[in-house]
């Protein structure tokens, strides 16, 4: 299983690498526009993935800083925005990479942000949603960079297994 998850875990940077490229060729207007997706701009859906990124590794490791709210702007620039990016994805990768099949059976419990609860759960399940999360707001951010007029990029898990860090897990 720990595989698995180290997989997803190198798939999540290289594709949130991808990303960061093209959101690199937007103008500064164009970064901040709202679109109509979820979290408006390119600007709000980077900072969402950090932010809870931020959150689930908190909960997780009892470790690092966690935003409060879920739209939080850590940053608006995107080189520090980025930079950040690739320290988070840095600290997923090691904090997976340390993980016992012992700890991923495991439970945890942890209060939410949105309703303030208290949850208990299994390591694996909150573990795999982080990675789906990341997956499907990626996929919001590509259909901004569509609406603003930039051209399709291949973010699909079997694009990176094909590439020479992903082939290290098939």
């Amino acid at each position: 299983m720990k595989q698995h998850f180290m997989m997803f875990a190198a798939y999540n940077q290289w594709a949130n690498g991808r990303i960061y490229d093209a959101a690199a060729e937007l103008n500064d207007e164009e970064f901040g526009r709202d679109t109509g997706a979820f979290f408006g701009s390119m600007m709000g859906t980077l900072n969402h993935l950090l932010t809870t990124d931020r959150i689930w590794m908190k909960r997780f490791t009892g470790e690092g800083d966690a935003p409060t709210t879920l739209d939080a702007i850590l940053y608006r620039a995107l080189p520090a925005l980025r930079a950040a990016r690739e320290a988070e994805d840095r600290r997923i990768m090691d904090w997976v990479s340390g993980l016992s099949d012992k700890a991923l059976s495991g439970r945890f419990t942890y209060m939410t942000v949105s309703d303030m609860r208290t949850v208990s759960q299994r390591q694996a399940p909150a573990l795999a949603h982080l990675f789906n999360h990341q997956t499907h707001h990626r996929g919001q951010a590509h259909t901004i960079l569509t609406i603003l007029g930039r051209p399709s990029l291949g973010l699909d898990l079997s694009l990176f297994q094909r590439t020479e860090e992903g082939r290290a897990f098939a």
